[in-house]
């Protein structure tokens, strides 16, 4: 396979796996000599760099500085651990209500944001700290393809959780909401069972509020609801932080006029 056809079959590598892939079409092991084809294929055009240690195939015949690159692949490829989480899992399964050039993915290790093209940034997220302990790092993900390409992603319950727990990187509260309610079908009780393993109060109000909002919709049960009433905060939490608003006190909750009363919907 040459680097031509390794377009169509890995658009974007690690150096590993470019190092395989050298292997597999028999090029010298010598590091010189390595260093010296990979400087050829980025001078020609062949490749582009990414960032250190990862690289973007050129397709046959495209321009590099334009030649398409899907950035869900880039972050995918981030890290070998890489989940892609918050609002960039909502734009892969299709559910987002806007499109962004910022990338979020979770891993075990922290990075500098990267950009691409100055227009993409991929942003990395720790796994979140009971995740980590309990090595459950990838409960509720989910395997998609993406340009003929495997990627790990957070499942929408997992999402569901994520955004509400971590609304910066979920584009807002209008966003979420819009999002989230593009969304016809959540397993419930993966949702309930994710929130338990964060275990975190602020989030398990969070969460409650956004089921009993959605009750009829999602078909909530109170058999999802109860077991998030027990971890809700014992005191009134913000749902934004120094934003005050109206206590819901099923949840301990403070939420937001402009949530509360959608102020994004048109009146008509």
């Amino acid at each position: 396979m040459n680097l031509s056809q390794l377009a169509f079959h890995q658009p974007v590598l690690t150096l590993s796996e470019l190092r395989r892939w050298l292997d597999q079409e028999g090029h010298s092991a010598n590091k010189c000599s390595r260093e010296a084809l990979l400087s050829y294929h980025l001078r020609q055009g062949r490749l582009l760099h990414v960032r250190r240690g990862l690289y973007a195939v050129v397709a046959p015949g495209s321009d590099p500085q334009t030649s398409p690159v899907d950035p869900y692949l880039i972050a995918a490829k981030m890290s070998e651990d890489a989940v892609l989480a918050y609002h960039t899992a909502l734009e892969v399964h299709g559910k987002a209500h806007s499109v962004f050039e910022r990338f979020f993915f979770q891993s075990n290790k922290l990075q500098r944001p990267t950009t691409f093209r100055r227009r993409y940034r991929f942003e990395s997220v720790l796994f979140p700290k009971p995740l980590r302990e309990k090595r459950k790092q990838f409960f509720a993900t989910k395997t998609l393809e993406c340009s003929g390409v495997e990627i790990r992603v957070a499942s929408l319950e997992r999402t569901l959780v994520d955004v509400l727990d971590r609304p910066n990187l979920g584009g807002g509260w209008e966003e979420i909401w819009r999002s989230l309610e593009s969304v016809e079908y959540f397993d419930l009780d993966l949702v309930v069972a994710y929130t338990k393993l964060l275990n975190n109060r602020t989030t398990a109000a969070k969460v409650g509020y956004y089921l009993q909002q959605h009750a009829e919709a999602l078909m909530v049960e109170d058999r999802h609801l109860a077991p998030l009433r027990k971890l809700r905060p014992r005191q009134p939490h913000y749902l934004q932080r120094g934003q005050s608003g109206t206590l819901v006190r099923d949840w301990n909750l403070v939420i937001p006029p402009s949530l509360a009363q959608r102020d994004w919907e048109e009146v008509l």
